[in-house]
């Protein structure tokens, strides 16, 4: 089975390394560096409806489905599984929904042990600080403990703490990839704009406050969407016909038991769930109003503006989506796209500080060269 796993991952990683390494240019790795976050953006995707269709039980078992490297080879125990409960976690559309996800996951795996192979060999070639295999060996070790939580997803039962934790690891992993392939990227800054007074400032703090919420948002969307909260709020703007509904915020955010169940294993109550998604939506208003600023003081500065505009539009459609999933009753559709708006938040907001980290840096160089001429 587990030769069969590989082998798989192998195939799927070697279409992106074939399509790198066949294509012009000399600087394959910056291209393999963001055809790795390309992947990671729609493994997360594809987690999120993994998740969103329940099929994160279509195999009971891991790594492989019933002891099997694909669904095919499972084909007799899945289907009298589904026999047996119709409307159980198990059925062959699950099944193959959830392997599709471990096989893009072992894929990713092996697009950054590719990164890490051949930045050890460009950083001894060059010595150049962008290809220096810390970060990727890094990626590496956050990868395997990505797949860890993953694996306990199925053992565990989709334990909502667990499945939140593997989603946050996820858009971590997502982010990393992003800085580390925004190292390899040129910045755009000229030597004009290290002297002007748009230079960022405190923009940094605000970037790296914004990432920071954006990050505290998902995982309590994830912690939404775990507990199958998504609804627990009928209406909108009010919940439950109130500004400030009747909530159970105790047993609503204790993080350890399981799924439907507090903590003294009774059924979770109602009042709960509608803690769960009441304040999901309170800490999206400063989520909105802190990158909606922070977009705006990056658009003052020339070569941040591009990403400024991009997040500000970005942040306006995520909370339309949000606000659309309730009021049309949670599509699946829509719950998708307002998974992979969180993640292409988490991308710009780190391009952002990864660009605004390397300003503050070149215009410190900038203005140590200038007072060493003067003297």
């Amino acid at each position: 089975m587990l030769i069969g796993l590989a082998i798989k991952a192998l195939i799927l990683a070697a279409i992106p390394l074939a399509l790198v390494f066949v294509a012009r240019g000399e600087d394959r790795y910056r291209r393999l560096a963001w055809v790795t976050v390309f992947f990671t953006f729609d493994l997360i995707v594809f987690g999120a409806f993994t998740r969103l269709t329940d099929s994160g039980l279509g195999c009971p078992d891991w790594p492989g489905c019933y002891g099997e490297a694909n669904p095919f080879l499972a084909h007799d125990d899945i289907s009298a599984a589904e026999a047996a409960q119709p409307t159980g976690p198990v059925t062959i559309v699950k099944a193959w929904i959830e392997m599709i996800h471990r096989y893009l996951a072992m894929g990713v795996g092996v697009l950054i042990i590719a990164l890490l192979v051949i930045a050890v060999r460009l950083w001894r070639e060059t010595a150049l600080s962008r290809y220096h295999p810390a970060l990727p060996m890094a990626l590496l070790i956050w990868v395997c403990v990505q797949g860890a939580f993953g694996a306990l997803t199925v053992t565990l039962k989709l334990q909502p703490v667990i499945v939140t934790m593997h989603l946050l690891l996820g858009m971590g992993l997502l982010s990393m990839l992003v800085w580390h392939a925004a190292r390899q990227t040129e910045s755009g800054i000229t030597e004009s704009s290290l002297s002007t007074a748009g230079a960022p400032g405190m923009l940094r703090v605000w970037a790296l406050i914004a990432l920071l919420l954006g990050f505290t948002q998902i995982g309590l969307g994830g912690w939404v969407s775990t507990n199958y909260a998504a609804l627990a709020c009928g209406g909108f703007p009010l919940c439950q016909g109130a500004v400030v509904p009747t909530m159970d915020v105790e047993h609503g955010f204790t993080l350890w038991r399981q799924l439907g169940m507090t903590a003294g294993g009774e059924y979770l109550p109602f009042e709960a769930l509608v803690a769960v998604h009441w304040v999901h939506r309170m800490v999206a208003l400063i989520v909105v109003a802190v990158i909606g600023f922070t977009a705006w003081r990056a658009m003052q500065v020339s070569h941040l503006a591009k990403v400024g505009r991009w997040l500000f539009w970005l942040i306006a459609l995520q909370f339309l989506s949000g606000m659309s999933t309730v009021v049309f009753n949670w599509p699946l559709a829509l719950a998708v796209l307002h998974n992979a708006g969180a993640a292409l938040m988490v991308v710009l907001l780190t391009i952002l500080n990864c660009r605004v980290a390397a300003h503050s840096t070149l215009r410190q160089e900038h203005l140590s060269a200038s007072a060493v001429n003067a003297a």
